[in-house]
């Protein structure tokens, strides 16, 4: 049985610059805080645990004082950089510089928008962290949308401007727009159609895997999914290898695997999601080659 690791999957570079920073600020101190899972595979949160980082929360947050609290790549609402100055704590920013230039985006469009009652919708999920660092660009007033029935909370006699959480799929962005633009139609049968302005906003290494998943899924017998259950990236390149190959299997690290998968497959795939180490698709790999060894 082959074993292939994808040469395309780990850690976009935005997650692997804010570990780097992590680590080498470690190198300085014994304990560094982290407001939120530096990123969403908890074998790699206990990993960076082991080497004396501390994630702590926003309410946890707001009884520091005089110390060092780092900003993951998912970026912060402004809330937090104003109650970092109010308590002396100094931020290790290791925000996405593309998830920055997208909060910029958002905060320009809500500016510039006001005026005419524009509403600024963005596709992402309730609670994500990045979702809250752009919805706090315009004051929370952002109308955040995940499913089609989230729709229903957009004025469609108003102008929307739609922008993208970085790392949802393309597909899903395209299919709201579309429906989007009908509910606008549907609204305005009678009367001028109101300002609809669409920003894909997907991060290009996140969209780009995509095509690249659903190519290495058609090559192996078997596919192997390894990605934290917290992922939202994780969660959207997984359905594309299980549309690809329906021997897709999601697991978080080697414990999950079932020997009865690999079966009478002769090659294996291992991929993953922005937010998985290659250390960890290394360590299901060779757990996988050893199930094999084992049968022989």
């Amino acid at each position: 049985m082959k074993v292939t690791i994808d040469k395309n999957s780990g850690y976009c570079f935005g997650v692997e610059f804010a570990i780097q920073m992590a680590e080498d600020e470690m190198e300085n101190c014994e304990e560094l805080y982290c407001l939120g899972d530096i990123v969403h595979n908890s074998m790699e949160v206990q990993r960076l645990y082991q080497k004396g980082l501390r994630i702590i929360d926003r309410e946890q947050l707001k009884e520091l004082r005089d110390c060092k609290v780092l900003i993951r790549a998912h970026g912060e609402p402004p809330e937090t950089y104003k109650l970092a100055l109010e308590n002396n704590i100094e931020l290790i920013d290791a925000s996405c510089p593309v998830v920055l230039k997208l909060q910029n985006r958002v905060k320009h469009a809500y500016d510039s928008g006001l005026s005419e009652a524009s509403q600024i919708v963005i596709y992402g999920q309730v609670g994500h962290a990045e979702v809250i660092g752009l919805a706090g660009q315009t004051g929370d007033e952002a109308i955040i949308v995940t499913t089609e029935e989230d729709l229903d909370k957009i004025d469609f006699t108003r102008p929307v401007t739609l922008f993208s959480q970085t790392t949802k799929s393309t597909k899903g962005f395209y299919h709201i727009k579309e429906l989007i633009e009908q509910r606008i139609k549907q609204a305005n049968e009678d009367s001028t159609q109101p300002a609809f302005n669409a920003n894909d906003s997907i991060c290009r290494q996140v969209s780009n895997r995509e095509p690249q998943l659903a190519k290495f899924s058609t090559e192996h017998d078997v596919l192997v999914f390894v990605s934290g259950k917290k992922s939202s990236n994780g969660k959207a390149l997984y359905s594309v290898c299980k549309n690809h190959n329906p021997n897709s299997y999601f697991v978080e690290n080697e414990q999950e695997l079932q020997p009865e998968w690999f079966a009478s497959a002769q090659s294996v795939g291992i991929c993953g999601a922005t937010s998985t180490p290659m250390w960890l698709m290394q360590q299901v790999a060779t757990y996988i080659e050893s199930l094999s060894l084992a049968e022989a």
